[in-house]
């Protein structure tokens, strides 16, 4: 995944860009950088954020950048934003998405003219490299980026600054949000809504899907209206959003209080008390524990002061170890207890099983586990939800693998169904394996009725693997 923020001021805008960019840092693990113009032409700043949080990296910046616009992005895996010359003029770009056919663009613009392509430390293209080589295809920025949609698979969100404005632009089928923030100065763009509340900014607007618009500090004018087809990702009120966020006008911390609630309204046992995994568990608990009126509890605590959210190591080994050192047991509430637990999801289900082991080691009776969503079967193919190099890292699809052996992949569709009795038969093996007192999943119907909006809007593919 990733974040951006850009702002388009009157004023000197580095205060603004740096605290807007920071607050994506929950999306993003590994680069962070800030472009700007000014007096000077461009500047621009790349830091690694793996061992450091944003704000450590980046505040030299703040006093000796300067300029009106500028862009700045937390990556979770290319250095970026990236300064362009072309013949388009200069510019500097920041993109969130994911191309599922690099290679075939790649060979094309090979095929119209382009030398080369700077490679990354694992051998891989910049994509946000290869999308400014496509938007340089054409004989302007507007039609460079409508280019770069149309044939990119899978979605690409991106900002362009140049010395005169900001293009912003939404994945053709609205994938990932772009907000639009206003002041008195200037405006801001931004991948997170919340992010400009703090400095003054207040909604002007929300891009609709494949939607263009051009940003000074003067006004925001669309340049490409906005389609009529939208498949936004459902995961972003699950898990990525931050509490305080809002997509489409909807509250990811109220939508994890309905989802939490739909979750007790199916459930037949009584547990002691509710908890939530930190973070992104805890609204989907209290949602729970409201509907169900068990007491909701932290009977483990994460330790924030040395391992702020946005710390996530790219190597499994390592994020199971964090994850399980981040968390600090609260005996007393755990000690002959019976626990029900919502986390957001099962990926691998490595961490949550640790964290069950770590319960009962610390006198938990039982450990209920309500996932807030269903079975993840599919990988996503539309953004980066994880670095995976399998599907086969899921753990639903191991377990399918097990019991259905060489005809696994013909009869997926009856485990996304919650009637089946093949899908009985997988949450129970799932159970066993990560030694859960019981296992329940979020039904697919329940939690998009929790959103709330046009079901048609929302994609599901990582769910029932439909597009």
């Amino acid at each position: 995944m990733g974040g951006f923020f850009g702002v388009a001021s009157k004023n000197d805008c580095i205060f603004d860009l740096f605290f807007g960019t920071d607050y994506h840092s929950h999306l993003g693990t590994r680069r962070a950088g800030m472009a700007v113009y000014g007096k000077d032409g461009f500047n621009r700043s790349i830091h690694n954020i793996e061992n450091s949080p944003f704000r450590t990296k980046f505040d030299k910046e703040v006093n000796d950048m300067e300029g009106n616009m500028g862009i700045g992005c937390i990556s979770d895996y290319e250095p970026q934003p990236l300064i362009v010359r072309s013949h388009l003029g200069t510019f500097a770009i920041t993109t969130v998405g994911r191309i599922n056919n690099l290679d075939e663009i790649v060979g094309m613009v090979f095929k119209k003219g382009h030398s080369h392509f700077l490679e990354m430390s694992g051998g891989d293209i910049n994509a946000t490299e290869l999308v400014a080589a496509i938007i340089n295809q054409k004989d302007n920025l507007i039609d460079g980026i409508k280019y770069a949609q149309e044939i990119i698979e899978g979605s690409m969100t991106m900002l362009v600054l140049t010395p005169k404005a900001i293009f912003a632009a939404r994945d053709k089928m609205g994938r990932t949000p772009v907000a639009i923030g206003k002041k008195e100065d200037g405006f801001c763009v931004t991948f997170e809504a919340f992010a400009y509340l703090n400095l003054g900014y207040t909604d002007y607007k929300e891009l609709g899907p494949g939607e263009i618009v051009v940003v000074t500090p003067e006004e925001v004018r669309t340049v490409a209206m906005a389609g009529t087809d939208m498949k936004i990702c459902t995961f972003l009120w699950i898990y990525y959003g931050y509490p305080s966020s809002s997509y489409e006008g909807v509250s990811v911390e109220e939508m994890r209080y309905r989802c939490g609630a739909m979750l007790a309204k199916r459930d037949n046992v009584t547990p002691d008390i509710v908890a939530g995994v930190p973070d992104s568990g805890v609204a989907h608990a209290i949602g729970y524990a409201n509907e169900s009126k068990i007491p909701y509890s932290r009977p483990f605590i994460k330790y924030t002061p040395t391992w702020p959210r946005s710390f996530t190591p790219t190597i499994q080994s390592k994020r199971n170890l964090i994850a399980k050192m981040k968390l600090i047991p609260v005996h007393d509430l755990i000690q002959d207890r019976k626990l029900l637990l919502i986390d957001d999801s099962i990926v691998r289900g490595t961490q949550l099983r640790e964290t069950t082991e770590f319960l009962y080691t610390s006198g938990a009776k039982e450990v209920h586990i309500r996932p807030a969503c269903p079975p993840l079967v599919y990988g996503c193919k539309y953004i980066n939800f994880s670095r995976s190099n399998s599907e086969m890292d899921l753990i639903t699809r191991r377990v399918i693998k097990s019991l259905e052996g060489d005809n696994a992949e013909n009869v997926l569709n009856e485990y996304t169904n919650p009637e089946s009795d093949r899908y009985d038969r997988m949450i129970e093996e799932i159970r066993k394996q990560l030694n859960f007192t019981s296992l329940r999943y979020h039904r697919l119907d329940d939690m998009l009725d929790a959103v709330g909006i046009d079901k048609d809007k929302l994609c599901t593919f990582c769910w029932n693997g439909k597009e």
